[in-house]
């Protein structure tokens, strides 16, 4: 068995597993974007991996806007790309927190970043500097629809979740573990096994990393600070007509944000905001809706 890290570099794999609920994610994106808003065509990705929704997208006649730190994910996304969707797809590496282009400032009708990745910003000061950026590319009316777990504190157990898939002759097999969330330090352990065996193959791919922490009330201060109002919630079975209710207990959550005219949130150019921020690791591994073991 041949050992190895870092399961961004084999973004094949990484789809295999990840890779399954795209269209229905783009349905999903493209009706919370008539119903909350504008229904333009332009639209942002941040974090957008191996490029499997901005494939999609583009194959719909939407332009796109996609970013990644990986430059092994970026390559997979330009190389699915056909040259008609190549004219609608604009792709550059970045980080979450750093992102910037001058051109997109207000024109931008649907950001979109699912599946946790969002919780690869390790500080709070990270996570606010990527709403504030996003939150000024945003046309009026346009909406950020994001896409994280929640955190139960009280949680006693480590969390396991395990998938298979299929990459032509080559078994994948998946198994991520969540460890306990540190409150005081709003960080959970996570560990990612990827087994990929096959004719004349048999590596083991595994990942470390930490994933910040939210519980609701966390989650909804920080949107507060960062300007942006919550239209609505919904969770990773997007279902546009089974909205989030009150008081429930489901941790998977997809918030549909839109910039709050009435905030005097600052510019995300505001000097000494970011000062403090620890940059994260990796801002391009989705965390899926969980089928959970103990």
């Amino acid at each position: 068995m041949e050992k190895r890290t870092d399961w961004y570099e084999h973004p094949q794999y990484y789809e295999a597993i990840f890779g399954t609920d795209t269209v229905r994610e783009v349905d999903f994106l493209q009706t919370l974007s008539e119903r909350f808003g504008t229904g333009g065509k332009q639209w942002l990705e941040p974090a957008c991996g191996a490029g499997r929704l901005v494939e999609e997208a583009s194959s719909r006649g939407l332009r796109v806007v996609g970013y990644d730190i990986s430059e092994a994910m970026l390559a997979h996304a330009r190389k699915r790309l056909t040259p008609a969707q190549r004219r609608r797809v604009k792709l550059g590496p970045s980080r979450m927190e750093s992102f910037a282009d001058p051109s997109l400032e207000g024109q931008v009708d649907l950001a979109h970043c699912l599946v946790s990745t969002f919780r690869y910003l390790d500080s709070e000061a990270a996570a606010r500097q990527h709403l504030l950026g996003t939150r000024r590319l945003l046309k009026p009316g346009g909406i950020y629809v994001l896409g994280f777990h929640l955190t139960d504190y009280a949680r006693a157990r480590p969390e396991h979740e395990r998938w298979v898939g299929q990459v032509g002759e080559d078994r994948v097999v998946c198994n991520t573990n969540e460890g306990l969330p540190e409150q005081r330090a709003r960080r959970s352990p996570m560990r990612n096994r990827l087994r990929v065996t096959g004719p004349d193959k048999d590596w083991l791919i595994e990942t470390q990393w930490y994933f910040r922490t939210y519980s609701n009330a966390q989650a909804a201060k920080l949107f507060r600070d960062a300007g942006m109002r919550v239209l609505a919630g919904y969770t990773f079975d997007y279902d546009i007509n089974a909205p989030v209710e009150r008081g429930s207990l489901r941790l998977d959550r997809v918030f549909v944000l839109q910039p709050d005219p009435e905030s005097p949130s600052a510019d995300p150019a505001e000097p000494g905001r970011a000062s403090a921020r620890k940059a994260p690791k990796r801002a391009s591994t989705p965390q899926k809706s969980r089928k959970i073991s103990r």
